[in-house]
């Protein structure tokens, strides 16, 4: 999702297309907190271990 994020704003930003660039940051925002928490060690999305 963060490189995705990155893509859209990339592209957004050299096209001009503002909603591009919107959605890249949105996208950027939500995987970094994501990717925060699951470093943390908590659950994305429901998802449990039983190890």
């Amino acid at each position: 999702m963060i490189i995705l994020g990155l893509v859209l704003l990339v592209i957004g930003l050299v096209a001009g297309i503002g909603i591009l660039w919107t959605i890249g940051v949105i996208l950027l925002v939500i995987g970094a907190v994501l990717w925060i928490l699951g470093a943390m060690g908590h659950a994305v999305g429901g998802r449990r271990h039983y190890y």
